[in-house]
């Protein structure tokens, strides 16, 4: 199964190592890592998304907050969340195929964000379904290039304070419930 945290850390050298380090040294394996500054001055944002069981999912939680800089976890798979990628995609485009190409970069409501002379550059952001779905229609024209980011993740409405280090949710971790590692 997989599971997807939303981790805030602060922004300092070493930290998304120290995240990465954390879920590898228990041998999970990381399907998406995304990271980015939060909005908030000397605060990062962190979508993780790793394949996990729901017992080692409350174990990588609980051992996420046990790092210094890791302000907030929140496990957003069973939540009610928006899940978003991004992908550029570089397509082979002659003078001929240009326009068919555009029509279906417009179904998809991806845009055109480069063009030269014998390709296009398409930005689409959206579920990794779609995505995989305008890839699978450009194919037939030569699809050059690829780049896509990983998932991106925010729960839906208003954050609570049962997802920061000073909740009840991480006190009951600290307060003698333990966890194999």
């Amino acid at each position: 199964m997989q599971i997807t945290y939303v981790v805030q850390v602060a922004d300092k050298p070493g930290v998304l190592n120290r995240v990465s380090s954390l879920v590898r040294r228990r041998g999970y394996n990381i399907e998406s890592l995304t990271v980015g500054h939060a909005g908030t001055p000397g605060v990062s944002r962190i979508t993780l998304v790793v394949d996990a069981n729901p017992e080692a999912a409350a174990r990588i939680e609980a051992n996420l907050y046990k790092l210094v800089h890791v302000q907030r976890v929140q496990n957003v798979t069973e939540i009610p969340s928006v899940f978003r990628y991004l992908a550029l995609i570089k397509v082979a485009a002659s003078a001929d195929s240009r326009s068919q190409v555009m029509q279906l970069v417009d179904v998809f409501r991806a845009r055109v964000v480069d063009v030269a002379p014998d390709s296009l550059i398409i930005e689409i952001t959206g579920a990794d379904e779609k995505i995989d779905g305008l890839l699978e229609i450009l194919r037939p024209f030569g699809v050059l290039e690829v780049a896509k980011t990983g998932c991106l993740a925010m729960a839906r409405g208003a954050m609570t304070r049962s997802n920061t280090k000073d909740s009840s949710a991480a006190d009951s971790v600290d307060a003698g419930v333990s966890f194999s590692v």
